[in-house]
This record gives C-alpha cells, structure tokens and sequence, in this order.
C-alpha cells in the first residue's frame, strides 16, 4: 500500500492585528467580507447547487455553522468521518460557513473526506479511492490544502489529472516552504492545478508562502511559473473544531480563499450551463484575468498576483472561451516581475534561455498545436533565433510551449533590445451543440535585452547535469544536523535555492549560465570558470577526458563538495512507518568518490570525514556545516586549514574530536597556449583549480547563520582571473605534495540503488542543448540525429537520444533543440474521453510506491 506522511504546518495565530485584521474582529463575516463577497450575496449569489469536496481531517456533520453538508466520509482505517484536529474544519468553513466567521458561499454543498488519521497519518490509496467517489459523486470544486515534494508519485500525480479531466477543479496549496525558492509542493505544482500561495494584510508575500520555479524539469531544462496565483493566509478567521471561530495562518488557508472564491463565482451562472462555461481552464484564466500583480515580487514568489474576487466577478461576465498563456507575456526586460530573466541579458555564444509558457486551453479539455508557432520580429528581430518544443497533445486543459532563444553572431557587439511576437494556434474538437473543430490563433508578446558577449574571465558555467535530488531516491540532506528536512529536494540550482548566491554573483559582475548536459556538450573556450557545486551524480568516463583537455586548454574550474561518510551514511539509515520499508541514502551530501574520480589526475582528493564550525578568513566569517576536508593535493598549491569538530565521529561513536584540516585549495596549471575566440587579449590563460568543501553556506535553504558567498567570489577571482585577494596572499605554496595522515579517501557505497536514479550509471542516452541536427521526418514525429561534422559533437561512449517530441526552428538556420524534457504525463483513462490517443514524449519516472514527507500546508 503505498503511502504518504503528513504534518500540520497551519498555526494558531495570536496578538497584534492590522487595519484590515481588525476589520476581521468587527466584521464576523471574516475573510469573505474582505474580499468582497457581501456584493454577491446582495445580488442572491450563495454557492447554492455548486458540490465542494474537502480532503482533510474530516468534519463533524452536525457541525453549527453549516447549512448544506451533503456527505461526510472516512477513507482512513479509524472509521470515524468525525474531524479530531480541526484542520478539515476550519478550511471547509471558509468555503461554506454559514454562522458567526462566514465563508464565501454559505449555500455550497460541501462534500468531506476525511483522509487523514488522528496522527496526520494518510496514504496515497485513501487519495485514489477517494478522488475515484468524487468523479462519481459529481464533485465540481475540489480543494487540497495539502502537498509534498514528490512529484514522481505516479498514481497520485494521474489521478488528479484525471479529476481535471473530467472537470474538476482543482485547487492546492503551494506550501509553507518558503522564503526559499524550488520548494512548491505536488499537486499545486501541476499544469492543471490552481496552485495558491499566500500574503498578509499588508498585500506583501507571506514569507512561508513556497516560492518556484518547478523542479519536475531539473536538471535536463528550466522549471514552469508557480504559484498561479496568491490569496489571503495570514491570520485568517475561520470555523473551530466544536463552534466559534479561530485564526490559522499557511498556505492551506490560502487554498480555500480560492476555492471559496470558485464556489461563489460559479453559483453566479445559471445552473444549466454553468459547467459548460466553467472547467479547470476557463476559471484558471478568470482567476488570472482578476488578479492584481505585487509590485516588489517576482513571477515565481506570486505567479499572476493576488486573488481578486470582484474583478475576477468582472472577468466571469465577459468571458468567452478562448486560450492564454502563463506568463501572460514575456516581458523579459520586466524587473523584479520576470526575475530571473530580466537580471542577466542574453549574449552571443551563451547557453540557449529557455522560457517554459504554459497553454491554458479554454477551448476544450483536449487540444493540439496547429502547424509550426511562428517568430514574428518587430524590432532588431534578426538579432535572435528561436527554437520551440511543445507536445503533441494538450490535455488536460493545459499544455506547454518552451521557447529556447539564442542570440546570432550578427550581435556580438551589439546592446539593445528585441521585441516580437510568438504565433501559436490551437485546435481543439467541437463544444457541445458544435459541429466544427474550435480553433484560435493568439500571440504572446517576447522583449529582452541583448548585450556584446562579456570577457570569458567574467562568464561561469554552472553544471547542472551531476545533480541529482528527491525524489524519489533518498538523496540526503546537506546539513545532517537539519534533520526535520531529510531530503535534499529543492534542485541545487542558481535559481531556487542558490539564488542569493546567484544575485550576489550577478551584483559581483559575473555572468551565469546553466549546463543542463554532460561536460562533451559545450565549448570550453566561452567559460573562465565551471562551477560544480554539491554534484550527486557519476561521470561519464568521456567527461574526465575532456575535463582534463578542458582545463589544458586554459578553462579554469570550481568544485564545492560536501560531506561523504560511509558509516554515516549507515548511520541516517530509518525505517519508514508510512511506507513500511528501509530508507538508505544513495551517496553522501555529495558523490565524493565520484568527484576523486574527476580530480584524480591532479592529485586532488577529499577525505572521509564529516566536519563541522565556523571559520574567519580576513574579516569574514562562514559556517561550515556537514562539509569535507581535503585528504590530497599537488605540490606547489595553497592549502587553507582551520580547526574543525569531526561530526562524523560524533554522530558514528559519540566521540568527540577537532583537530585542524585544509578546507580550501588554490591550483595554478602550468601555462598554455590556449586562446579564446572571446577574449583575443588574453590568448594564454592557464586553468586554475579551486577546492572548497561544503555548499551549505552557499544554500538560501541550509539556515546557515553565516554565508560564504565573499568565499565564491574571491574563488572565482583566482579561477577566472588568477588574482589572490589578500587573504589567499597570506599562505604560501606547498612545497611537497599534501597526503592526509587522518583523512582516508571515501569508497563508494556497496549494494545500493544509485543506478537507479543515475543516468550515467544506467547508461540513459543524453541530448546536448546546443548543436546542429538533422530532421527526418517519421510518422508525424521529428527526429534529431547529431550531423557528423559538428564541431562540438559528443565523444564516443556518450549516447545520443532521439527525442521524440515535436520541435521546429524559427529561422532558416535550423533547429535549436531545447533545454527542457518536460515531464507531462498523457494517459488513456477509462472515465474520461479523449478524441485522441495520446502519446509519451519524454521519460517518467517509475511509480514510487510510497514516498514518505507529503505535508498539510
């Protein structure tokens, strides 16, 4: 039975109150009244004939302040529909409560299943057979104020599908996992949910509110927009357990604002055709169409802005079936709204942007691209190239369209900016009473900013591709002391939870781009430095190869490992109640051995112990936390020791040690003759090396008093431009190669499943991002095969998949493949029709058969 763990994050808020707080406490009528719905009320609208269900903690079904609770049900094995925790009542009150702290619409049917225990206990079995009843119950609205990292849960993740399928709407916390970015929970994170995130009174983010992008793409591409959108969660007033009224505060109060909202605009329409107007698609974009953007926050902290139930009323009388996008526009030179994408231009030779839009198609549950999309320029258009990739099929009410852009040679030294459009039509089969295909053609707006290509020595190569993440294998937390956060789950990536890395960096003058490909896939020349940060994954034998002509060639690189213990890894090994099996890590905070592996040739290792404090280096301090020490290095490199605490002995045997070891090396190869088609002024530039190690006081999430974010700016000033600040000056060379008397070098663990989950292990086929291909046409599928004389073509041994998806080039040049594999699951599902077969495009991960950490929130 596979199976979830669940834990409450909403809390009872007490003390001080804003304006608009303590309108709450004289108004009883509470959150609804905020928002506006007494307007509807006057105007007879109550929700009345509209079906709710609520997945909670169930709720009493003599409960005073309801008029209409059309079921109660227990799916848990406690037989018991009865709520014991108050959760599931307070968020069914803000949808339907009829007395004292009202809900948005007092004459809903609401529908509750209870599919959490006592103990916040759930599987994903209650889950499925529950959504199953509310498919045949006739549910219209659905809300989950719950949520988990575990988007791999295949029968959960299809089964909500399923629910929009058959013209549910759905809508679901984002999570309380904020400030830090990549921490949107499933099933909010899903093309078809309404995803909510939360603010205050104040109309500012709730800094719980979990932030995007969506990590489903990682590490291959670029994640989508989320959240949707965002609602009241702070200090709400809602129903208690036994009567009166409570204030919670969490994204899960969030949820049923938006539901409540749903409800009530839906009982705005006459009941005949009520539900051939709304579905998952149409009130999404209603939603949007009302909604008012934050000024001072990003499209991944708010998506479209806050809920508005008024003009989303507005939206709801003018609107016509039709599709939208999600951004609306790409507005690239927006700032902060379109953060990250307005924080760094886009030059010539960079990796190609990759901007994930979203189809939402109000046309039909079921819809396709028609023809090519089209690049219309406007102005400096021939500056730009652009490529798309896109499914077959759009279902269900959703799809996608990735937009790769990559600037021509023709603007090597030229700053402006390029606007146009992207032409995109969408067909979809014949609505009720209709006897064509519904087809519309709609433009979304495209503007950024171009700039000459910067010195190599200002632009750093971030791999990607050697990270890996949960789910769905146990890949440990970074910070073993974190041990509320098990998993490490939020990408690894400068744009989730190396984002403050990434903007100091970007205030610092560097230029960051995004390796989502192995090393046999991009031009050294370009890049003064490649960084690789806390990577999990194995290399492939080709890559050290190049690795070490890279670096001949004069590309300097950074590694940042973290902690590698093989007994500690036995050691964080649990037992699992919820999905009855064995959780054992599959490598340390980094693949260690694996990164030996890499460095090998340069006599560069780190050890096998776990290390922890904090160290000065000049006038700054850095936590290091569950890191490594250097157990070898060359003759003629700098070594930076500090004492340090032997976590590892602690946590294996409970002794207690410190003792000095190097933390930091500094490398200079000997010079070559290397040049650069980037940087004619500096034709010799030696690779340097650098070792720091441990990421967590690089990570936003790591709740590291002290960064060390000065450190990676001073590394990479000695990697990319071979300077040594003064507090490098202050330790000379070695003079004899450095072997550790302590530190012995990590074996891989034995008898693990990292093969798994490894694509270098498993011998996964890889696409490159930048390369020229040839098309041939099959069966209405593209085919992309690398051409024989690409100058930058993989090495023997590293397998080239043909991807079948389609994908066309907007100019003549030929096709740009993009960076993203998006992981859109389209099912053949018995309960709903579909007027066309549909097909998988990439690969999914298998079912996981239980994943434990699924939260409330």
């Amino acid at each position: 039975m596979s199976s979830k763990w669940f834990d409450f994050e909403a809390n009872a808020d007490s003390g001080a109150y804003s304006f608009q707080q303590r309108k709450l406490q004289d108004h009883p009528e509470g959150i609804a009244d905020i928002l506006g719905a007494s307007h509807l009320w006057e105007s007879g609208y109550t929700g009345a004939g509209v079906h709710v269900g609520i997945f909670d903690t169930g709720l009493s079904s003599h409960h005073p302040h309801f008029k209409k609770i059309a079921l109660t049900t227990d799916w848990t094995e406690e037989g018991s529909a009865e709520d014991s925790l108050g959760h599931g009542t307070f968020v069914a009150g803000i949808v339907g409560s009829s007395k004292e702290c009202l809900g948005f619409a007092p004459d809903a049917e609401i529908y509750s299943y209870r599919v959490f225990t006592s103990k916040k206990i759930s599987y994903t079995t209650w889950f499925l057979d529950a959504f199953n009843h509310a498919i045949h119950a006739g549910i219209n609205i659905l809300n989950l104020s719950i949520g988990g990292p575990d988007f791999n849960d295949q029968p959960f993740v299809e089964k909500v599908l399923e629910l929009s399928a058959n013209n549910i709407i759905v809508i679901s916390a984002i999570g309380n996992d904020g400030p830090l970015y990549g921490t949107l929970n499933n099933p909010a994170d899903q093309l078809d949910v309404i995803g909510v995130g939360g603010l205050d009174y104040k109309n500012q983010l709730s800094p719980f509110s979990s932030r995007g992008m969506t990590t489903w793409e990682l590490p291959f591409g670029y994640g989508r927009v989320k959240p949707d959108l965002l609602a009241y969660g702070q200090s709400v007033v809602s129903s208690s357990l036994n009567g009166g009224c409570k204030t919670l505060s969490g994204t899960s109060v969030s949820s049923p604002v938006v539901a409540g909202i749903v409800t009530l605009l839906a009982s705005t329409l006459p009941e005949p055709q009520r539900w051939n107007i709304l579905n998952p698609a149409s009130i999404k974009q209603i939603l949007m169409d009302g909604a008012q953007v934050l000024p001072n926050a990003n499209i991944f902290e708010q998506g479209h802005g806050r809920a508005d139930l008024l003009r989303s009323w507005d939206a709801l009388s003018r609107y016509k079936a039709h599709v939208s996008f999600s951004p609306k526009q790409l507005d690239l030179t927006q700032c902060p709204y379109m953060w990250p994408y307005c924080e760094q231009p886009i030059y010539y030779t960079a990796m190609p942007l990759t901007v994930n839009v979203t189809i939402i198609n109000g046309l039909g549950v079921t819809g396709q691209i028609v023809g090519e999309p089209e690049w219309i320029g406007r102005l400096n258009s021939e500056f730009v190239e652009l490529s798309f990739t896109y499914p077959e099929l759009l279902w269900p009410w959703t799809g996608y369209l990735s937009v790769s852009i990559r600037v021509t040679k023709a603007a090597r030294k030229w700053m402006g900016v390029v606007e146009g459009y992207v032409r995109v039509k969408i067909q979809s089969p014949p609505g009720v009473g209709e006897t064509t295909f519904r087809e519309q053609t709609r433009d979304i707006l495209l503007k950024l900013n171009v700039i000459p290509t910067p010195p190599r020595a200002k632009r750093i190569l971030w791999d990607q591709f050697h990270n890996l993440r949960y789910p769905s294998g146990y890949f440990p937390r970074d910070v073993l002391r974190a041990s509320s956060q098990p998993f490490d789950w939020n990408g690894d990536h400068p744009h989730t939870n190396f984002k403050d890395l990434y903007d100091y960096l970007r205030r610092s003058g560097f230029f960051i781009e995004i390796l989502g490909s192995p090393f046999t896939c991009f031009n050294s020349s370009h890049y003064g430095t490649l960084m690789i940060v806390d990577p999990e994954e194995e290399f492939y034998q080709d890559e050290i190869v190049k690795f070490q002509q890279d670096i001949e060639a004069g590309m300097s690189v950074l590694v940042i490992g973290d902690w590698y213990n093989v007994d500690v890894i036995e050691k964080i090994r649990f037992f699992d109640d919820n999905t009855r099996q064995w959780w054992t890590p599959l490598t340390g905070g980094s693949n260690i051995p694996a990164i030996n592996d890499l460095l090998s040739p340069y006599k560069m290792a780190f050890g096998d112990r776990v290390f922890h404090s904090s160290f000065r280096l000049g006038n700054n301090v850095a936590t290091f936390a569950s890191g490594n020490a250097i157990a070898t290095f060359p003759q003629g490199g700098i070594l930076i020791p500090f004492e340090m605490s032997d976590e590892s002995s602690d946590i294996v045997s409970g002794t207690k040690e410190a003792y000095k070891v190097p933390i930091i090396g500094l490398y200079q190869t000997s010079p070559n003759n290397a040049s650069s088609e980037d940087d004619a002024q500096a034709p010799n530039l030696p690779g340097r090396i650098a070792l720091f190690g441990d990421s967590s006081c690089l990570d936003s999430g790591s709740g590291q008093q002290n960064n060390c974010y000065w450190l990676v700016k001073d590394l990479l000033m000695f990697t990319s431009q071979s300077t040594l600040t003064k507090e490098f000056q202050q330790y000379p060379a070695s003079r004899a190669d450095y072997v550790s008397k302590r530190l012995a070098l990590p074996e891989r663990v034995q008898g693990n499943n990292l093969r798994k989950f490894s694509r270098v292990l498993s011998g996964e086929k890889v696409t490159c991002n930048e390369q020229a291909f040839l098309v041939a046409k099959q069966e209405d599928y593209s085919y992309w095969t690398w051409l024989s004389n690409s100058p930058d073509a993989p090495m023997d041994g590293i397998f080239i998949e043909q991807v079948a998806i389609i994908q066309k080039a907007a100019t003549a040049r030929g096709p740009l493949v993009s960076s993203l594999v998006a992981p859109i699951f389209l099912l053949a599902i018995s309960l709903c029709l579909l007027f066309a077969a549909t097909r998988h495009y990439t690969k999914s991960a298998a079912a996981t058969g239980g994943v434990p950490w699924m939260t409330t929130v």
